[in-house]
């Protein structure tokens, strides 16, 4: 399951996501996480009202299914839903990596169903029905 983290520091979640320099990437399972990748944002990113900046954002974390942030605008929060991800707002700066050993840890129990939902994203489903097993009978 990849994880987004908006930031400034690469270290902590501590950025607006719109305002955004970093968006750090990891993919985390129940045994362990790696380092995807870091998107990097340039440009006037603190203009408010400015949705052009959201979109190549969007486009980034498009396969993660949970966004950290410090903080996000209700327009930014709306795509970031629309494109089926899940935001986090976290109250205070807080260590990546932290919060990485966290998920690890609740991936290993039971997820709550926020999670368990989240986790189902990337993960296609795929069906191999037996036609007789269905009932479908040629004749």
């Amino acid at each position: 399951m990849k994880i987004a983290f908006s930031t400034q520091d690469l270290q902590r979640v501590d950025a607006h996501f719109g305002w955004a320099k970093n968006i750090a990437v990891y993919d985390v399972r129940p045994d362990g996480y790696d380092f995807v990748q870091t998107f990097t944002f340039d440009g006037d990113l603190q203009e408010d009202g400015n949705e052009d900046k959201l979109a190549p954002k969007i486009e980034a974390i498009k396969d993660c299914a949970i966004l950290y942030v410090a903080a996000i605008g209700g327009s930014g929060a709306a795509r970031v839903v629309a494109n089926k991800i899940h935001p986090i707002k976290v109250t205070q700066p807080e260590v990546i990596l932290d919060i990485l050993d966290k998920l690890q840890d609740v991936l290993k129990g039971t997820p709550p169903p926020w999670l368990r939902k989240a986790l189902a994203k990337g993960q296609e489903r795929e069906f191999d029905f037996d036609e007789a097993e269905m009932g479908v009978q040629h004749g």
